[in-house]
């Protein structure tokens, strides 16, 4: 089913066994990637195949890290719609503006790619107990996704996260602490306690699945295109694993000889009460500060220090592509605008990309004929 064959670390290169559940790299502390077999795939694999398969995120069996189909833990991971926004590009002057829209994955969001993914490994390797600190969103996706498993979920939250994730989690069976403070905070209580509790912690980029997940947003956009990938990608980020996974999707199919070499212009969205990547970007830097009283509506967003964040400079210069702050009140005009005008309900992280659009388009950085796409990675429900 798969043609995984190790992990390798995404900084100092060390690889590590696929064969047993792994955090962060033994070496250096940092993220592990899942590598395959891509020339001995590329030899038997072909882009007509997946025309008899069903259109969910599990199409991409070969590069996906599951070994056993009966392992897979799912509640239905449908391709999302890539939607034309012409009124929107009408009124920006661009022709051709598209959302990808992830608010119809299950849960509402596209934390359902990384947490069905995660979940259904841990479920291979036998683990039985999963934790997680979350913004909120991956709390409410762990929880389903472990009680679809059978398995038991922790989740440390802050206190002010959405009440839509803490009434979910709870609903889901899983076990809650609300935290006083931020993800960061929450991430320090999981580390003080798994080892000694025995849990599995599935946080963003500390163990390699979730990642693999995500690039499956890459895989379906190329897919959704006629395999040619768009000018720009412009993409909310907090933890950074969808850019770090659609980049490695990109990658990938080049490798397959699937897609040619070239690559979009990614765009990194941050709220200007927390833009660590932001504020990195353009001062030149390879990793990340800690953002001191990071504050905004898209909990999402809100994260003052991403463990990927070298992962995440180094694409966004990679592309050709850059990091643009706006503001909560920018965010909220997005949402009322994605809605009026397109009948897209977005999440604040959402809107985001359609404010850091607009941002971009004043400072010139995309011209009237490239072609855009925002990622919507959420509903409105879950910001309720």
């Amino acid at each position: 089913m798969t043609y995984l064959t190790h992990l390798e670390c995404g900084l100092c290169g060390k690889l590590h066994k696929a064969t047993e559940p792994q955090n962060l790299c033994t070496a250096c502390g940092k993220p592990l990637l899942a590598k395959y077999d891509l020339a001995a795939l590329a030899q038997v694999w072909s882009k007509a195949s997946l025309a008899r398969r069903h259109e969910d995120m599990w199409r991409y069996r070969e590069i996906l890290p599951i070994v056993s189909p009966e392992n897979i833990v799912s509640l239905g991971e449908t391709m999302t719609p890539l939607l034309r926004a012409k009124r929107l590009g009408d009124a920006l002057n661009l022709k051709s503006l598209w959302i990808k829209d992830e608010s119809r994955m299950p849960t509402g969001t596209f934390k359902a790619r990384g947490l069905a993914m995660a979940v259904s490994k841990a479920k291979e390797f036998g683990l039985t107990e999963l934790v997680i600190p979350s913004a909120g969103n991956a709390a409410t996706a762990l929880s389903v996704y472990a009680a679809r498993a059978g398995m038991c979920a922790h989740i440390f939250m802050p206190k002010d996260a959405p009440s839509f994730n803490a009434e979910t989690t709870r609903l889901a069976g899983a076990q809650v602490e609300l935290v006083d403070g931020l993800i960061t905070d929450a991430g320090r209580m999981v580390a003080e306690r798994k080892e000694q509790k025995g849990w599995f912690d599935v946080s963003t980029l500390k163990e390699p699945y979730r990642v693999e997940g995500k690039k499956t947003m890459g895989l379906e956009l190329a897919e959704q295109l006629g395999w040619r990938l768009p000018d720009v990608i412009i993409y909310p980020t907090g933890g950074g694993t969808g850019i770090v996974g659609m980049w490695k999707a990109f990658d990938e199919l080049e490798q397959l000889g699937w897609i040619e070499k070239k690559r979009p212009r990614m765009i990194s969205v941050q709220s200007t009460g927390c833009a660590p990547i932001v504020k990195a970007f353009h001062e030149g830097k390879s990793e990340a500060e800690f953002w001191e009283n990071a504050e905004t509506i898209a909990a999402g967003l809100r994260v003052p220090k991403a463990i990927g964040d070298f992962l995440i400079l180094d694409i966004l210069r990679q592309s050709g592509g850059t990091a643009v702050a706006i503001s909560d009140a920018e965010i909220l005009n997005a949402m009322s605008e994605l809605a009026s005008k397109e009948g897209v309900l977005a999440c604040p992280e959402g809107a985001a990309t359609l404010a850091g659009l607009k941002a971009i388009l004043e400072k010139r950085m995309i011209e009237p004929d490239e072609e855009v796409v925002l990622f919507n990675t959420g509903g409105f429900a879950v910001y309720l």
